[in-house]
């Protein structure tokens, strides 16, 4: 899987991001039930945009599996910021994949499939918390949840802190589900534990798109699999997707082009007699995705990019298009009452440990979540000389604390570990320029983007009810910093022409 979520490949590719045909390419769904067509230009009010950026490879040669860096994590604890290549594809001569009768391909449906084409995301918590109320505004017809993987390192299977969140809500919002599971088995007695555990964790959840095993990475030096053959690999895969069959799902086998073409890297010659195969495959023609790629080999899914734009995900997401449907949704395997599920407010955010009582400098908000987004909300206001306990710090600029026995998020540069400091004041002598402001800015010139979003402000202030939020941006986009004060922790930032405000510790400076 390739996201923010899945899919890095090799460290040492050079990547370079370009907008097809010098625009982007926007996929237009429609309301016309399963109509989703793909074109270029401006969509239609009553339809969604979904932005498809490729990706051109420069050292195809050197490319192999799209390894989802996050997922090869030793584990949760590390951050999930990285950055993923794309899988890199080449315009070699397609091989004659084996004749496959997929009348016969293993399908555990209860509601019966059709032939109609359907168009889905897949996610994991590395999209952060998703308005899945956009997402089926959107036309979205499924979602791939990750549910879980085994650690590379460890061994030790874990669930997507989000996955029954999405779960949940994907089901509220009426767009069917499928999973699927990230796996480092080393044997098939591994392969198999890792099917009964999607088994279980899913079973209350209307599973109506096919469960998937997803297995990448396997070549890295730190794989627990890097002495695994292509035969012990396939094995490992094919125990997985029986015993989901035999669970009652139907499975489908997820991989890359470049490692099932010519079974390059698995059996797949055999593997797609029994199971439906979920193909990667990058830089491709887009514009009617309807039609299946011109690949040789048998093709029920494809994933045709890791850089979609729907609404309600904040981060790039994975688009697919299925060669199937569904004339109903499943029931859950078990319905007996479940507990509800919330999201994951750290999904995006590592926080490092700590263990320290803190006081506010002067004052300031405690919040739901580590955001000052629309979606995060005030929940009290901690004073100089109230104290919390602090348990985790995070590189983008916030602090988990606990007040009265409850967590809530801070923006570290408010907080002090000296109980004793007095309150702290504005500065005397503040210099006033001619919007108003009387934060004393430093004047320098630098070039800044966000560490991963910040938003931009009319005033250096986040409880100035006139302060509101003019515009965000994201990583990689770069603007000019045109003054730093280092006491309150807010920057002065030109953006456009105007002079906005934001801050300090959610910037970094662009070498």
């Amino acid at each position: 899987m390739k996201e923010r979520h899945h899919g890095g490949k090799d460290a040492d590719q050079t990547r370079t991001k370009i907008i097809i045909g010098g625009c982007a390419v926007v996929l237009c769904l429609a309301f016309t039930g399963i109509g989703f067509l793909l074109g270029k230009g401006k969509a239609k009010d009553e339809d969604i945009e979904v932005e498809v950026v490729e990706e051109t490879e420069v050292a195809e040669e050197a490319a192999t599996v799209a390894t989802t860096v996050e997922e090869l994590e030793v584990d949760e604890s590390s951050s999930g910021d990285s950055e993923e290549a794309e899988d890199p594809q080449t315009d070699a001569v397609k091989e004659t994949g084996a004749k496959v009768d997929v009348a016969k391909l293993v399908n555990a449906s209860n509601v019966g499939e059709t032939s109609s084409v359907s168009h889905g995301i897949d996610v994991s918590k590395f999209q952060g918390t998703i308005d899945w109320a956009q997402v089926a505004g959107s036309g979205i017809d499924f979602v791939m949840v990750r549910v879980g993987y085994r650690d590379s390192s460890t061994g030790e299977i874990k669930a997507d802190t989000n996955a029954k969140f999405n779960m949940q809500e994907a089901e509220k919002n009426g767009i069917k589900i499928g999973a699927y599971f990230f796996s480092t088995a080393v044997n098939t007695g591994e392969a198999v534990e890792e099917a009964e555990w999607v088994a279980n964790y899913i079973s209350k959840y209307p599973i109506t798109y096919p469960v998937g095993f997803n297995c990448e990475g396997f070549e890295s030096a730190s794989s627990r699999q890097i002495n695994l053959t292509k035969e012990d690999r396939s094995a490992i895969a094919t125990a997985f997707l029986d015993k989901i069959y035999s669970a009652g799902y139907t499975p489908i086998f997820y991989a890359s082009k470049n490692e099932i073409e010519g079974d390059a890297k698995w059996n797949t010659s055999q593997i797609e007699q029994k199971y439906k195969i979920w193909m990667a495959w990058y830089n491709q023609d887009t514009s009617n995705v309807a039609n299946k790629p011109a690949y040789g080999g048998q093709c029920a899914m494809w994933q045709y990019t890791n850089q979609g734009t729907v609404p309600g995900i904040k981060k790039p997401v994975d688009v697919d298009v299925a060669y199937f449907g569904y004339s109903g949704t499943e029931v859950a395997k078990d319905t007996s009452e479940r507990e509800t599920a919330t999201a994951d407010v750290e999904a995006l955010m590592k926080f490092n440990p700590v263990e320290e009582t803190v006081t506010a400098k002067s004052s300031t908000n405690l919040r739901d979540k580590p955001s000052q987004g629309s979606d995060s909300n005030v929940m009290l206001t901690l004073q100089n000389g109230q104290t919390a306990t602090r348990t985790g710090i995070s590189d983008s600029g916030w602090s988990r604390v606990v007040y009265d026995g409850k967590p809530y998020y801070a923006i570290s540069s408010y907080l002090t570990t000296d109980l004793s400091a007095p309150k702290q004041e504005q500065p005397a002598q503040q210099a006033q320029d001619s919007s108003g402001i009387k934060t004393r800015f430093t004047d320098c010139n630098d070039t800044v983007t966000a560490k991963e979003l910040v938003n931009l402000r009319t005033k250096p202030s986040v409880t100035d009810p006139d302060s509101t939020v003019a515009a965000s941006i994201h990583a990689g986009e770069n603007i000019t910093r045109t003054g730093i004060n280092n006491e309150y922790g807010w920057s002065r930032v030109d953006y456009n022409g105007q002079t906005l405000y934001c801050v300090t510790s959610y910037l970094k400076v662009v070498e």
